[in-house]
């Protein structure tokens, strides 16, 4: 089977006559224009093109595919003008759940850039958060989570791979030195979640590895335990995305295998339907490979 791409190669050699000007037009090298004709003539089982003195004119079965092939053009372009007015006309403000941290990496990359770009009409509201927002009390419409969610009514995809590790100031370590082994963690001073987070992961793991752990402070976001590593008060588990890119923070153990886990983009089936929550979920989808490090480090 052909790929119908290679029509538009067609099409600029019957219009112009040469390889020359129809890689001009089409902003493409030369030799891209005629190594897709001759793919295309592969398939075809036919020869499309002759080359003249005078030029490049098609043959008596190019000439028979000419206006099939302009009928496709056609259609593509219809095609492509109701995405893009579909695009204009969506319009409003898609609500996104996702922590702290991962709203400053976004918003320093060229994501939501390329969004707008897209979707002139829509504007995308971060609600940050460490906990997982319930969708039915309203206020999100996507939430960019890592963990698992015990809420089966969800949809989603998979965009990336969350890993946790622990870490250290270089102060903490000049102080008490660092853990080496996971039986050394009762030794240290932690950093810890309060009680509105004592169900987080990185909480519960603490609690089995290292029951009788002395907790100096506690913090209800994971960038303040960030802050309090940082301060060399104690050691903490963080993602690595994190960690690894601050350069005042040692990583000490890990990546915690017990730890990892899925990032997610999520919706309600009711939402996913919603034209302009719809639209910024295939584009992350769309995105995976630029948000991957995003979201990751």
């Amino acid at each position: 089977m052909f790929d119908w791409n290679d029509l538009k190669y067609l099409l600029a050699v019957a219009r112009h006559q040469s390889t020359t000007a129809a890689s001009r037009a089409l902003e493409v090298n030369q030799s891209t224009v005629q190594r897709r004709l001759v793919e295309l003539e592969r398939c075809m089982g036919q020869s499309l093109v002759q080359r003249h003195p005078s030029g490049y004119r098609l043959t008596a079965f190019g000439e028979q595919l000419l206006p099939l092939a302009q009928q496709v053009e056609q259609a593509v372009a219809a095609l492509t003008q109701h995405v893009e007015a579909f695009q204009r006309e969506v319009t409003g403000v898609v609500r996104v759940t996702c922590p702290e941290p991962l709203v400053y990496r976004i918003s320093n990359s060229t994501l939501l850039d390329r969004f707008r770009a897209r979707y002139p009409g829509l504007q995308v509201e971060f609600v940050m958060s460490d906990k997982y927002l319930d969708f039915t009390k309203g206020g999100v419409d996507i939430a960019l989570r890592s963990g698992d969610t015990e809420d089966n009514t969800l949809v989603g995809r998979k965009i990336g791979d969350s890993l946790w590790a622990v870490y250290a100031s270089p102060k903490y370590i000049a102080r008490r030195g660092q853990p080496i082994r996971v039986e050394d963690l009762e030794r240290h001073d932690w950093v810890g979640f309060d009680e509105t987070m004592a169900n987080h992961r990185a909480a519960q793991w603490l609690r089995q590895v290292a029951p009788a752990a002395n907790v100096v402070a506690r913090n209800n976001s994971v960038l303040g335990l960030v802050y309090s590593v940082k301060s060399g008060i104690g050691l903490a588990p963080l993602p690595t995305a994190l960690g690894d890119a601050e350069a005042d923070l040692v990583r000490v153990l890990g990546p915690i295998p017990e730890l990892a886990r899925i990032w997610r983009v999520l919706t309600t089936p009711e939402l996913r339907r919603t034209p302009r929550v719809a639209a910024l979920f295939d584009f992350l989808v769309d995105e995976v490979d630029a948000l991957r490090p995003i979201i990751t480090g």
